[in-house]
């Protein structure tokens, strides 16, 4: 088992760059940041923009792996995108791991001016978007003409540091995002069941997160990959136990044996941020870094 944390870029980075080398002294294996444009309850406050932040976060770490929780098409551009990611993936010499999903309707989905996709249009365009990438990141020149998204003649000669690209996250829940992660990832990604997140038991929410894991293993079986090859990544915060997993050491220790036993193999928990849906003791939080995975064996 691994553990890595989530870093949300809300503050300006003479500040912001001390806690990306204090979570690589803490030995976490990666940081992740979101890829938004705004979020939620932080609309209304400092928030800057991901890959730059972790360019600069490349430049002030040495071990640590860096990645994105989640990009998704909302903004994005797979030409454009891939441009960056291999410009990052040389920066940071080949720590780059990619999450990417296929978004929702906040801020991010209406902010370009268009109308918000219906979930059928997002798996859409997720379908057309990642295979693409998947191109753009793996080989010298690209030509495609998409519904959705196109390349001319795409250069990206030398691609990355990363062989034969870097790695992909995908997150998802459903049919067509899975059969995605099955092809293309790396690893996978959820949050757990989102209908149980305020209402639900924890128990519940071991079962929802062992169906879908169950779903995944059937869409790696139809194309004759092995699931076991497969990494799964669990963002913490967003399952019934939200407010109590980083209240101490033993509850979050508890807390990633279940998931383990599972089959996860790295659990993610956000860096705390005071008088937010992220607030929690930062000594209890340092503990965990340190001490937990130890006692996961």
């Amino acid at each position: 088992m691994r553990l890595s944390t989530v870093i949300l870029p809300i503050h300006r980075w003479s500040e912001g760059q001390k806690t990306w080398r204090q979570a690589e002294d803490l030995g976490f294996h990666a940081a992740y940041t979101y890829d938004h444009l705004s979020w939620r309850s932080f609309r209304d406050r400092p928030w800057f923009g991901a890959l730059p932040t972790l360019t600069a976060a490349a430049t002030v770490t040495e071990r640590m792996r860096l990645g994105t929780l989640v990009t998704s098409p909302n903004f994005r551009h797979p030409v454009t995108l891939a441009k960056e990611l291999i410009s990052l993936d040389d920066i940071s010499d080949g720590r780059v791991t990619l999450g990417i999903g296929a978004g929702g309707n906040g801020f991010d989905a209406t902010v370009l001016g268009q109308e918000a996709w219906t979930p059928r249009e997002r798996a859409d365009r997720f379908a057309e978007f990642v295979p693409l990438l998947d191109r753009l990141l793996t080989e010298d020149a690209v030509t495609e003409r998409g519904t959705f998204y196109s390349a001319d003649e795409a250069r990206n000669v030398g691609g990355c540091v990363q062989r034969p690209r870097l790695p992909f996250a995908v997150a998802a829940t459903g049919p067509r995002g899975l059969r995605l992660a099955a092809r293309h990832g790396q690893a996978w990604v959820t949050t757990g069941d989102p209908k149980l997140y305020e209402t639900g038991t924890p128990e519940q929410s071991v079962e929802a997160v062992a169906g879908q894991l169950d779903k995944l293993g059937k869409a790696c079986a139809e194309i004759g990959r092995d699931a076991a090859e497969l990494d799964k990544i669990l963002l913490t915060g967003f399952t019934p136990e939200q407010n109590t997993v980083l209240g101490s050491l033993d509850a979050f220790v508890d807390f990633a044996g279940r998931h383990q036993e599972l089959g996860f193999t790295e659990l993610v928990i956000h860096w705390p941020i005071p008088d937010s849906v992220f607030a929690a003791d930062q000594a209890v939080f340092e503990k965990i870094a340190t001490e937990a995975v130890a006692q996961l064996g």
